[in-house]
């Protein structure tokens, strides 16, 4: 039986409760125990850390690293920063939206109607000399073209 939301990030405020800062750390252990920081949990890490609920809300909310919501089965990442935008990044998101049936908005991310795949816009990768920049799964691709964009899609959907 796997943990709840409640028990995984009960064990998160007994690790970091303690240390200065705690509430990064917290979010990112849940993150990573759950997929994303479930809205259920929120009071219980404001209780935890004697925080506001907007406070916590807020950073889940301003930091693209963090979802409040379950992410597709495939996380695609376009960088949206200077370097990235100079060389294409605009025309490779409106490309990746297009084909992953995915419309950024606000900033922030979304998920296909199949839970397929999530686009999200992050704000440099730090491979600004080799942009645009794009990260699928936590692997970071660089010189990205929607060509070479659509080939690592086909092969994600490929059996291995």
């Amino acid at each position: 039986m796997s943990p709840t939301p409640e028990d995984v990030t009960q064990a998160a405020l007994a690790r970091h409760a303690d240390e200065p800062g705690a509430l990064l750390p917290i979010l990112h252990d849940v993150q990573e125990a759950l997929g994303h920081i479930p809205s259920e949990v929120v009071p219980q890490i404001a209780d935890g850390l004697n925080l506001s609920r907007a406070e916590v809300h807020g950073v889940v909310t301003y930091y693209h690293h963090f979802r409040s919501e379950p992410p597709g089965r495939t996380v695609v990442q376009v960088c949206r920063a200077e370097a990235c935008q100079a060389m294409g990044a605009d025309a490779l998101m409106a490309h990746a939206e297009h084909t992953l049936g995915c419309k950024t908005h606000g900033g922030h991310g979304n998920t296909s109607a199949d839970g397929r795949f999530t686009l999200n816009p992050v704000f440099c990768l730090g491979l600004c000399a080799s942009s645009p920049a794009v990260v699928v799964n936590d692997k970071l691709l660089a010189r990205m073209t929607p060509a070479r964009f659509d080939r690592v899609i086909k092969q994600l959907a490929e059996p291995a």
